[in-house]
């Protein structure tokens, strides 16, 4: 048995003709960097996701950072952001200088929880600069309420959309509310290139032409410098992959959407899984199906599926606000109850297009196996 958490063998083999056509189209033309395939993707991306402006970058970790940098977020100024997230969406803040504030999650999207931000600035009145929300595992957050509570208070809203390109909150595409949108297209990723790429979206003018300076070095026009900028250039090869790919995105979270209503379906008859949650207002891409396993088995179940040849990820192990790193930060663990439980209890499963329904049978037939079995040993 062989069932990965992703496979891109597979999905390479659907498209194999136009990606080998578009890789040899910038091949020939000898055009790597910037020019005519990075603009036609980018036209294309702001016109699927409905901005006005799209921005390739090197990465969505460069994406982050750019649009900090464009909103002109730096040293003092303090940002929140939920602490169960890819290190990245931190990261950047303090590479442009500014501090990250950990905020607790939401236990059933995963996603920040509006509550308890603003039960921070009611604490912290007037100490905040901006809001990341990030949407995690491909579902938006409560985007109105978070738009509601930044216009209140004077805040940035730089959507960490990493995992969620074509997820949608109130037929919204992810990216398009706050000021600026920040993708990945990390291979894994559901529209994801062959190395790392990534894009910033907005609506505002003043803002993507600052981001335009700043992925080339902060020069415009070239060679002549009024900011010190990045190389942060999503190249031409990365952008002909995407191009092709992003004709097939619909289909392909269409069809993630589908093998999750299936493992939705087996797992209502194992009582020890909790499938994910879906929040009416929004379409969820599912860049991962997240299970719960509590009572301390998660990382028994997923050593159980290992061995059994079933590919599973844990994302993620060590809330941000707990991390070495921030240690200066003085949070301490049970400051954050909902994200520290998460991450003793999620288990992401195979999940993409092409996976088969037997083989996600074969998943939820093992996990209720090893429940079966840790059901005996405890009784």
């Amino acid at each position: 048995m062989n069932i990965p958490q992703l496979d891109l063998k597979a999905q390479y083999q659907t498209i194999k003709s136009e990606i080998d056509e578009a890789i040899s189209r910038v091949v020939a033309s000898g055009h790597f960097i910037m020019g005519p395939e990075l603009s036609a993707f980018e036209t294309e991306a702001a016109h699927y996701c409905g901005a006005k402006h799209a921005i390739g970058v090197a990465s969505g970790t460069d994406a982050l950072l750019l649009s900090l940098r464009a909103l002109g977020i730096g040293s003092g100024d303090i940002v929140l952001m939920p602490s169960f997230t890819f290190f990245a969406t931190a990261g950047t803040v303090c590479n442009v200088g500014a501090t990250p504030a950990f905020i607790d999650i939401d236990p059933d999207t995963y996603n920040i929880d509006t509550a308890a931000l603003k039960t921070w600035l009611d604490k912290n009145p007037n100490q905040a600069k901006a809001i990341i929300p990030v949407h995690l595992y491909g579902q938006m957050a409560e985007m109105d309420t978070i738009m509601e509570i930044a216009q209140q208070h004077n805040l940035l809203v730089i959507e960490d959309a990493a995992q969620a390109i074509g997820a949608t909150y109130k037929d919204k595409q992810a990216g398009t509310i706050g000021h600026t949108g920040c993708f990945s297209f990390f291979p894994s990723k559901n529209l994801g290139a062959y190395g790392d790429a990534g894009m910033v979206i907005t609506q505002d003018d003043a803002l993507a032409e600052s981001l335009r300076t700043l992925r080339v070095h902060g020069a415009k026009p070239k060679y002549y410098h009024h900011q010190i900028g990045y190389n942060s250039r999503l190249d031409a090869i990365q952008a002909a992959v995407l191009r092709v790919k992003l004709n097939y995105l619909d289909q392909w979270s269409q069809a993630r959407r589908e093998k999750a209503a299936q493992y939705d379906a087996l797992f209502q008859k194992i009582d020890e899984v909790d499938s994910p949650a879906v929040t009416e207002t929004n379409s969820h891409i599912y860049h991962q199906y997240t299970i719960r396993i509590g009572q301390g088995k998660r990382d028994q179940l997923a050593a159980h599926l290992k061995e059994k040849g079933i590919g599973t990820s844990v994302y993620y192990p060590l809330p941000l606000h707990l991390q070495a790193c921030f240690k200066h930060l003085n949070y301490q663990e049970g400051d954050l109850p909902h994200t520290e439980r998460a991450c003793k209890e999620a288990l992401s499963l195979p999940i993409y297009p092409e996976i088969e329904n037997t083989q996600l049978q074969t998943v939820a037939q093992e996990i209720q196996r090893f429940m079966a079995v840790e059901s005996v040993t405890a009784a």
